[in-house]
């Protein structure tokens, strides 16, 4: 992006260049969230960013580092109302008889990579798709997230660890 999220705010212009919303679309994929809902998360992400600029605070010092922090955490909120959705849902459906569960079409490592991903819990997931989804070195990463570089690889190794054995668990590798 060649100005800032100010000047986007002041002409109109968009304020994610085409290689910020690339990154961004893939954060929320990559964290979980359906290509149905992609389109609205990029809107929050440029929400968020014009609303920092209207605000008067001063752009990111990386807007694509920070875009796609925002679209980390977006990704974050998804999956807790999900799994609120997914609570209610068991408890409504333990009102009715049960149902038959239909054949899945993905492949396995697909499923299983994603099932995993699911498992982690959210700050091992978050630093996990920005380290390696969004290509954020570590630095950035501790940087956007405000946690020392250290919390950063020991969540990294956690993750990489935890993501690893469920591959094992399920024989995929």
């Amino acid at each position: 992006m060649t100005g800032n999220a100010g000047d986007a705010a002041d002409t109109g212009a968009d304020p994610l260049d085409a290689a910020q919303e690339r990154r961004v679309r893939a954060v929320l994929a990559l964290g979980g969230v359906p290509q149905s809902d992609l389109p609205d998360g990029v809107q929050q992400v440029r929400l968020r960013l014009l609303e920092r600029a209207a605000s008067g605070r001063e752009a990111p010092r990386d807007v694509s580092a920070w875009v796609a922090v925002v679209a980390s955490n977006l990704a974050m909120d998804w999956h807790r109302a999900k799994r609120r959705q997914e609570r209610l849902g068991e408890r409504l459906a333990s009102l009715r008889p049960p149902a038959h569960s239909s054949g899945e079409d993905s492949s396995v490592l697909s499923l299983a990579v994603a099932r995993g991903l699911d498992e982690l819990p959210d700050a091992l997931r978050q630093v996990l798709v920005l380290r390696f989804y969004a290509d954020l070195p570590v630095r950035g990463i501790a940087d956007e997230l405000g946690i020392p570089e250290g919390t950063v690889k020991s969540r990294l190794h956690s993750a990489v660890r935890a993501l690893r054995t469920r591959l094992h668990e399920d024989e995929v590798v």
